[in-house]
């Protein structure tokens, strides 16, 4: 099988360097690789072309990685089309082991694989980050119903039949997401393949992480949900998911009327129990991960999360139905908060 690389970018600096010399060294090479350079500023063109990548410019600076990926599918001649991000690091057998799995399965339309477990960037939250995505893409299923593309390959004539990813997203949201009910509605396959892993060489901050997980994913997934009807028990929509979110909010309801009765705080250590014993294994992974000091600071960081799930959800749902706002508005108000990320 043919395999196109399609990598967006937009001033990716060393990292996009560290993703294109891990390609290079793959033990299968690609039939060729596409950098969509999405007005960058700094030497990401000349980086890209050095390692033989052919570079092709979005129409404007900003319009976004799904825009750039959309118009490498275009340019792109290979049989299929492996999206990887510019913060990505393949492994060696990559790209083998994705020809060998289209090869053999004739009926498969698209795969993606998840982070590895060794996160390159040494800071806390990266750390956490990183592996709670590993650990949600090792206990998925393996017949998806969603796609990932920060290392998702798809084969070509079925991305373009489809339209690609919404260019309505100028910034990394759930394009991905969206395109993989798409194809699952069409009576398309989708695989997670677990043990297709690449390493991720972000680094995140609380404030990257919170911008991406309530104004670019948790608000216009919640809102994807309701309009596509599509309330799968799979990867972050597992039912102990949805229960951790109401337990969460039900332990700071204890909290806040223990202040008028005190009895309800009785309320809250029965709460975290509840939050403990749902989410085990979850804690017994960053435990054998790391260490117990880890651990403990991760499910602090994993409790902000059910929170500020319960306010993405709360929000999609009055956008949804108050239809507001437009996506237009919808997209200004993210790349006001993606300012603070750069």
């Amino acid at each position: 099988m043919r395999i196109s690389i399609i990598i967006p970018v937009r001033n990716g600096g060393g990292i996009l360097k560290r993703c294109l010399r891990a390609i290079a060294d793959s033990r299968l090479q690609p039939f060729e690789m596409i950098v969509a350079d999405d007005g960058s500023t700094d030497d990401t063109a000349h980086v890209a072309a050095d390692f033989g990548a052919r570079v092709i410019t979005t129409p404007k600076p900003g319009s976004g990685p799904a825009v750039g990926r959309n118009l490498a599918a275009q340019h792109a001649t290979g049989d299929l089309l492996f999206f990887c991000d510019s913060d990505v690091e393949i492994k060696v057998d990559t790209l083998s082991r994705i020809a060998q799995i289209f090869e053999n399965d004739s009926t498969l339309t698209a795969l993606f694989g998840s982070y590895d477990d060794a996160p390159s960037d040494p800071n806390f939250i990266s750390q956490y980050k990183n592996l709670f995505h590993h650990y949600v893409h090792q206990q998925g299923a393996e017949e998806a119903s969603t796609f990932w593309s920060g290392c998702g390959v798809i084969r070509r004539d079925v991305f373009l039949e489809c339209g690609g990813f919404s260019s309505r997203y100028t910034l990394p949201s759930i394009e991905d997401i969206e395109l993989g009910y798409a194809l699952k509605s069409r009576g398309h396959r989708i695989r997670l393949e677990k043990s297709l892993q690449v390493k991720h060489l972000k680094r995140w901050t609380l404030y990257s992480l919170l911008h991406s997980d309530i104004l670019a994913r948790g608000i216009p997934w919640t809102r994807l949900l309701l309009r596509s009807r599509e309330f799968i028990n799979d990867l972050n929509l597992q039912t102990h998911n949805r229960l951790s979110v109401a337990v969460t909010y039900l332990m700071l309801l204890c909290f806040a009327l223990s202040t008028l009765q005190p009895l309800a705080l009785v309320g809250v250590p029965f709460a975290a129990l509840s939050l403990l014993l749902m989410n085990r294994h979850l804690y017994e992974f960053f435990y054998r991960q790391r260490s117990a000091t880890f651990m403990l600071g991760a499910i602090a960081m994993h409790w902000l999360y059910y929170f500020y799930n319960g306010i993405s959800f709360g929000l999609g749902m009055m956008l949804h139905f108050l239809s507001f706002p437009s996506p237009e508005l919808w997209v200004s108000i993210q790349e006001r908060g993606a300012r603070g990320v750069r």
